[in-house]
């Protein structure tokens, strides 16, 4: 990709993840939803609502003959704050035709309107959507990019404390682990992130969790007990500020003898799998090569 494109596509990422400038969020919000139907729109995708109890839901699929047994459950990025089912089609219009599964993204609340705990109250809603469709758990493989990681991470984990069964395996592209931001690349990336800054973070964090206690696994999934935890697959890229939350949580997985892989995208930047090019196009590829393996 020559330097001029990539200029203009960096202007254009920072645009979808909004930086701390932009006091009007509604404004912020609608400008997402329109880059994410740019940048998604693929004639062979199938997009079809549902109605979860109340929250908007959106299924994505392919228009060919596909796989009905297994089923993705995508939980989106935006700090929280931001990010929709149309925004995240830029996602999940990739993972269904790479995978040739339907995948469910749903709109769960958002901060600073709905802080925590509404966001994994409305995932917790979309898991038992699928269950009461008839899908067991061991069908269903959880998918997240940055917030969206946390959001199925944290999800993860309440499904294990409450008991229940957890589900096929863990797709995670830069996920944010860490709402304490103790990881050593917040300060050693922070003049090479194309697209994340600390007071973008910060003023994530205060919208989404003010007065919590941020080392609260719910919050920092990269605190939590993963022990028994199915297969999980990390994308990150190298150049990012949320580095170290992916690193860590690899970390995490290993001591706590989960199967796990982390693949470190060179000179790449947050949620880079969104952008239209080459190496996007492999991680996607490489997402599904992941999710057949634990299909087998």
């Amino acid at each position: 990709m020559d330097g001029k494109m990539n200029q203009n596509l960096m202007n254009l990422i920072k645009r979808v993840h909004g930086l701390v400038e932009k006091p009007d969020i509604e404004k912020y919000r609608q400008s997402q939803d329109y880059i994410g139907a740019i940048l998604s729109s693929a004639r062979d995708i199938v997009y079809k609502e549902v109605n979860i109890e109340g929250m908007y839901g959106e299924w994505v699929g392919v228009s060919r003959a596909h796989m009905k047994k297994y089923v993705i459950l995508h939980c989106h990025g935006g700090g929280y704050s931001t990010g929709s089912c149309l925004y995240a089609r830029t996602l999940t219009s990739k993972l269904a035709a790479s995978t040739s599964m339907d995948v469910l993204c749903f709109n769960y609340r958002l901060a600073p309107e709905h802080p925590y705990p509404a966001a994994p109250e409305d995932a917790m809603k979309a898991w038992n959507y699928l269950m009461l469709l008839g899908y067991g758990a061991r069908d269903v493989i959880l998918t997240g990019d940055s917030a969206g990681g946390n959001l199925a991470l944290s999800l993860m984990l309440r499904l294990k404390q409450e008991g229940r069964l957890l589900p096929r395996g863990l797709v995670l592209m830069s996920p944010w682990t860490d709402l304490t931001s103790s990881g050593e690349s917040f300060l050693e990336k922070a003049e090479l992130d194309p697209v994340l800054t600390n007071a973008y973070i910060d003023s994530m964090i205060k919208a989404y969790a003010p007065g919590e206690e941020l080392t609260d696994p719910r919050i920092s999934p990269l605190f939590g007990d993963f022990t028994g935890f199915p297969p999980v697959y990390i994308q990150v890229g190298e150049n990012e500020i949320l580095l170290s939350d992916s690193a860590r949580l690899h970390q995490a997985f290993v001591e706590a003898n989960v199967p796990v892989r982390m693949d470190i995208f060179p000179g790449m930047w947050h949620v880079f799998q969104m952008s239209p090019m080459k190496a996007a196009r492999t991680a996607m590829d490489k997402n599904a090569e992941f999710i057949y393996d634990i299909c087998r």
